[in-house]
């Protein structure tokens, strides 16, 4: 079965082979050595001056953020089921809520969180998915977070990049956290959470606020190559796998560009056999696309293809269907995908089968290479 779903993706074998030793203890040195590494590969990839570790799933780290870095009142931006989870733990934390809300296609306007930040001078935190991946959304963070510090620096700005993080390079110069969970462009099972942190946010936590999700302790510790308490041994030890073949395999740069050129080829095979994007400013962490015969499609990849993708959830369930674009896919798994779409599409009578989809991919993946002398 070929995983595609957008979350949790498929775990090379290489990592599963490394979570696959003796357990080691996590107050070790040796341990210590595996967690200095991470954590150094960590610091180039979020670009942040600090990154912190958490047993925890991706919400763990939401709810850590909020409650570390909202004192007051939180803007939230909500154009899906992630956005509205940040309200959700701001109301659970009793803290005071702003929400700009919108349809699960549409991307928040920078000027909508201008004038909600002008309006209120009590809020004091901004939240936003930077891939809101119900709907495989892109937002304008860099844009808005700039916008905000504008108006007024000391506001922190949390942005959810679980589906984000991995995907693209992130321009983190007005981001003050930024999260990220392993089950998604990092290639790990679910279980571990990572904040990027500014150097305003750290001073903004001082002594942090809750217990287990006490961000100060965990900063405290993490710079001791350590944790305040268990670590996620078996995931880390994977994490620094997954880090060393990302680097391994050209770094970065190379992974980046691979992921962009994949959701395109994706998004122009699909739409050049007559099948209509959902999200009107797509993230590259999936191609969202949405369909009377969505659920139908989904079930025969499933059944018949061997391919797993994900369906909508809300009022979205049945009316769209999301593939993923996340980790390291191999181009011909890609292109198996959206082959056997096109073969449905024409058992449905609703076009006649040509290879389409296939030769479309191929030629926006490998467009670089042909251009290539």
């Amino acid at each position: 079965m070929l995983l595609f779903t957008p979350g949790p993706t498929p775990v090379p074998q290489n990592v599963r082979n490394a979570m696959a030793g003796e357990t080691i203890h996590h107050r070790t040195s040796e341990f210590e050595a595996i967690f200095e590494k991470t954590r150094k590969y960590l610091f180039e990839l979020f670009t942040t001056d600090e990154v912190v570790m958490m047993a925890s799933s991706g919400t763990g780290a939401m709810e850590s953020a909020v409650i570390n870095l909202c004192h007051n009142t939180l803007l939230n931006v909500n154009s899906g089921k992630f956005g509205e989870r940040f309200g959700k733990i701001a109301k659970a934390h009793r803290l005071d809520l702003v929400e700009i809300k919108n349809e699960w296609d549409t991307p928040v306007s920078v000027e909508a969180v201008v004038e909600a930040v002008k309006a209120n001078s009590d809020i004091d935190a901004v939240a936003v998915q930077i891939s809101e991946s119900a709907g495989g959304l892109r937002h304008p963070v860099e844009e808005l977070a700039k916008a905000v510090k504008e108006i007024n620096p000391e506001i922190m700005i949390i942005a959810d990049g679980i589906t984000a993080v991995g995907v693209e390079r992130i321009d983190v110069t007005n981001i003050d956290c930024l999260i990220a969970g392993s089950q998604k462009a990092l290639m790990l099972p679910p279980g571990l959470a990572i904040l990027g942190l500014s150097s305003a946010a750290i001073a903004k936590i001082g002594k942090g606020h809750g217990y287990y999700f006490n961000l100060a302790s965990e900063i405290k510790k993490q710079r001791q190559n350590t944790t305040a308490y268990t670590a996620a041994t078996t995931l880390i030890i994977g994490l620094l796998e997954v880090l060393e073949t990302i680097k391994k395999e050209g770094g970065f740069g190379v992974l980046y560009c691979n992921t962009a050129r994949r959701a395109k080829a994706t998004r122009a095979a699909l739409e050049a056999i007559g099948l209509h994007s959902y999200p009107k400013a797509p993230a590259r962490s999936m191609t969202t696309i949405d369909d009377k015969d969505a659920s139908k499609i989904r079930s025969i990849l499933k059944e018949e293809y061997g391919v797993n993708v994900a369906g909508g959830q809300d009022h979205l369930k049945g009316k769209i269907f999301r593939i993923n674009q996340m980790g390291l896919i191999a181009p011909y798994e890609s292109i198996w995908v959206v082959n056997a779409i096109e073969l449905i599409l024409h058992r449905m009578g609703r076009l006649k089968y040509a290879g389409l989809a296939s030769k479309v991919y191929n030629e926006t993946y490998f467009k670089t290479a042909l251009e290539k002398k």
